[in-house]
C-alpha cells in the first residue's frame, strides 16, 4: 500500500471511521467494524445511492433475508460456478488466491480470467514463493474453491442453506410476487441494499476485500425487443473506457468518448448498460469519487460471470492499484429462466399483442385408458414427453407411432392413442422471460475510495500542517460542528443551546470544546465536517456566530437566527461560506 493508504487506514482507525473486528481475539480478516463516524458515512452513501438509482428512477425496494436455501443456489448456478483459484504452501500450510500471487508479482493483469493449469504453469515459470514463509510453489497444484458459506436450516444437516454470495438472487427468487407489485407491466426495477458473503480464501487491502460486505444492487427487468433506454438523458455525458480491445492491445490505453459515440461505435453493446455507465458516472462525481482516478473496464471473454453476456467495471484508482467498485452486467435472461426451471412458480410475463392473432398449435390428448397399463407408473411422464415433442416437433406423428424418451428410456406409442391434432387458435398474447440488466455497488470499495480520493494534507495558510477528508457535505459525517471560544461566561451554556437548535433541524452535529480552536478545527477537518460554528463574545452581544468552511477555510459572521437555514443551504451546495 501507498504512503497516504497507510495514513489513512491509520486515520480511520483512529477516528472511529473503520477497524478490523474482533481485536481483542486476535482479530478475523475479511471482517471490519464501521466506526462511530464510518456507519454514518456509509448510510449517507448508502441514502445517496438510493437517491439516484431508486427513487429517480422510479423503481421499488425491498429486503430478502440472509440465508436462502440450497436450491437457490443451485438453480442460479453458485453451487458449480462460483470459485476461486487456490494454492496450498506445502511447508506452512497457508492458503493462497492463485490469481493474485500472479498479478502480485508477475506484468500480468485481470489473472482471474487465466485457466487453472495455464496458473500453474504461470507459477512455475516465474518461480513464485508462498508469502508468508518463502517456499517454492512451482509443481503445487491449483485448485477450484467454492466461496459461499454452507450453514443448515434448523436443527440436523437435512435442510442445507447459504448465506447469500450476492443480494441479486433475492430479488430474482421473488420475481412471481414482485412482479405483482408491478402490474406485470415492463420494464421496472427492484433495487436491494444489504449484506452479502464470501468465503476470500485471501482477504487484503482493508475494505477492498471482506468476507462480509455491503451491496447495492439494482435488477431491472426488460422486454428486449420492446423496452429501450432513455439514452438521451445521458448521451452527452463523457466516459472513460477501457474496453477488452484495447486490454489485448500493447498500447492500449482507455478512451473518453460520449455514451452517444460509445454506443454508436459499438464499443458498449448493450443500450441499457450504456445508460447505467452515464447515470453511474454522475453519481460518482456526486458522492467525491476523483475522475482522474476513474475508469469504465470492459470484462475480457475469459473472465465473464456465468450470467454475463457483457459485463463492464467502474474502476477506481487506490494506492497504485485499479480496484473495481462496481459491475453492470446485461444478464439476459439466465436468471429467470433458471429459476422457472427449478422452481414450482412462473417467471415469466405476459405480454399483450397489439393486435389479437390467429396461430396452429399442434396437442396432444392423450388416451390414459392405454397409456396406464401399457406404462405404469410412468404413464404421466411418458403424456408430457408427448406434450412437449408437439410443441417442438410436430413432424413426429406423422407416423403411426412416435416415440419418445423419459429419464433414458425410449416408449413408443401409436399415434392413434396420443390424441394428437393441429388447432387454430386465437391468441391476445405471449408468455416472455424478461431479461435483466443489472448494476452492482460493492459498497464498502465505494466508501474506501470516497475516502481514499478526499484524503488530502495541506497547510491552508496555518503553521501546522493539516489532515483533510474533503467529503462532500451530504456524505459527511458530522454537517457541522459547534465550539465556544472559552469554556467560560456563559459562552459553553450558548454554543450547547446553537448546537441543540441544529440537532432539531435534522443535521448530524459535533460539540466540541477542549483545546485550542485551531486544533479543534483540525479534529473536525480530518473527520471531514465541513462546517464549524464558533460561539464567541460578539455573540452574546449581537446573536451572531462564525461560520467556517473546511476546504477554503473561508469564514463568515451570521445571525443565530438563520444558522439553520444557512447551513442547509451550504450542504445542498446552493450556498458558500465564501460567497457570504
Amino acid at each position: 500500500m501507498s504512503d497516504d493508504t497507510d495514513r489513512l487506514t491509520e486515520l480511520a482507525k483512529r477516528r472511529g471511521i473503520f477497524f478490523q473486528s474482533s481485536e481483542a481475539y486476535g482479530g478475523v480478516s475479511g471482517f471490519y467494524v464501521y466506526g462511530p463516524a464510518g456507519a454514518t458515512l456509509k448510510e449517507n452513501l448508502q441514502d445517496a445511492w438510493r437517491d439516484r438509482f431508486v427513487r429517480r428512477e422510479g423503481h421499488m425496494e425491498i429486503e430478502a433475508p440472509n440465508v436462502m436455501p440450497e436450491p437457490v443456489f443451485e438453480a442460479s448456478g453458485h453451487l458449480d460456478g462460483f470459485d476461486d483459484m487456490i494454492v496450498e504452501c506445502p511447508e506452512c500450510g497457508t492458503s493462497h488466491r492463485a490469481d493474485h500471487l500472479v498479478e502480485d508479482n508477475t506484468d500480468i493483469e485481470e489473472a482471474e480470467s487465466i485457466a487453472i493449469g495455464d496458473i500453474e504453469d504461470i507459477i512455475a515459470e516465474n518461480d513464485l514463493v508462498c508469502p508468508a514463509c518463502g517456499t517454492e510453489l512451482a509443481g503445487e497444484s491449483v485448485e477450484d474453491f467454492n466461496l459461499m458459506f454452507e450453514t443448515n436450516i434448523g436443527p440436523g444437516s437435512s435442510s442445507p442453506g447459504y448465506l447469500r454470495p450476492e443480494t441479486a438472487q433475492g430479488i430474482f427468487v421473488e420475481f412471481p410476487r414482485l412482479k405483482e407489485y408491478a402490474r406485470a407491466q415492463l420494464p421496472f426495477g427492484v433495487a436491494q441494499v444489504g449484506a452479502a458473503y464470501r468465503n476470500e480464501i485471501s482477504p487484503r487491502k482493508g475494505l477492498v476485500r471482506l468476507r462480509e460486505f455491503a451491496q447495492a444492487e439494482l435488477e431491472h427487468f426488460v422486454d428486449p425487443e420492446r423496452d429501450d433506454p432513455p439514452l438521451a438523458e445521458v448521451e452527452d455525458v463523457e466516459v472513460t473506457l477501457y474496453s477488452e480491445a484495447r486490454q489485448d492491445d500493447p498500447d492500449g490505453e482507455p478512451l473518453t468518448m460520449t455514451v452517444e459515440e460509445a454506443v454508436a461505435e459499438g464499443v458498449v453493446g448493450s443500450d441499457w448498460v450504456a445508460y447505467y455507465l452515464g447515470v453511474a458516472q454522475g453519481w460518482y462525481e456526486r458522492i467525491g469519487v476523483d475522475m482522474d482516478r476513474f475508469r469504465y473496464r470492459q470484462h475480457r471473454s475469459g473472465e465473464l460471470a456465468h450470467y454475463a453476456a457483457d459485463c463492464w467495471d467502474a474502476e477506481a484508482e487506490v494506492g497504485g492499484d485499479w480496484i473495481e467498485i462496481t459491475g453492470f452486467a446485461y444478464r439476459g435472461d439466465y436468471d429467470l429462466s433458471k429459476h422457472g426451471e427449478y422452481a414450482d412458480d412462473d417467471f415469466t410475463i405476459f405480454r399483450q399483442y397489439d393486435d389479437p392473432v390467429t396461430v396452429e398449435r399442434a396437442v396432444v390428448d392423450p388416451d390414459m385408458s392405454y397409456l396406464g397399463p401399457e406404462f405404469g407408473g410412468d404413464a404421466g411422464a411418458v403424456a408430457d414427453a408427448l406434450e412437449t415433442l408437439a410443441e417442438r416437433d410436430r413432424s413426429a406423428f406423422e407416423g403411426e407411432s412416435v416415440t419418445v424418451e423419459v429419464d433414458g428410456e425410449s416408449y413408443t406409442v401409436p399415434v392413434e392413442q396420443t390424441g394428437f391434432a393441429v388447432e387454430e387458435t386465437t391468441e391476445s398474447g405471449e408468455h416472455i422471460t424478461p431479461h435483466v440488466v443489472e448494476p452492482s455497488f460493492g459498497v464498502d470499495r465505494v466508501v474506501y475510495t470516497v475516502l481514499a480520493h478526499s484524503y488530502r494534507t495541506d497547510s491552508a495558510g496555518e503553521e501546522e500542517e493539516r489532515t483533510v477528508l474533503s467529503l462532500p457535505p451530504e456524505l459527511a459525517p458530522t454537517t457541522v460542528a459547534v465550539f465556544p471560544l472559552m469554556d467560560k461566561d456563559g459562552l459553553a451554556e450558548r454554543a450547547h443551546e446553537v448546537a441543540e437548535r441544529l440537532r432539531a433541524s435534522g443535521f448530524e452535529v459535533a460539540y466540541d470544546d477542549s483545546g485550542s480552536i485551531g486544533r479543534r478545527y483540525r479534529r473536525q477537518d480530518e473527520v471531514g465536517t465541513p462546517f464549524c460554528v464558533t460561539v464567541d463574545y460578539d455573540t452574546l452581544d449581537d446573536d451572531t456566530v462564525t461560520v467556517r468552511d473546511r476546504d477554503s477555510t473561508a469564514q463568515a459572521r451570521i445571525a443565530v437566527d438563520d444558522l439553520p437555514g444557512l447551513v442547509a443551504d451550504l450542504r445542498s451546495g446552493e450556498a458558500t461560506v465564501a460567497d457570504l
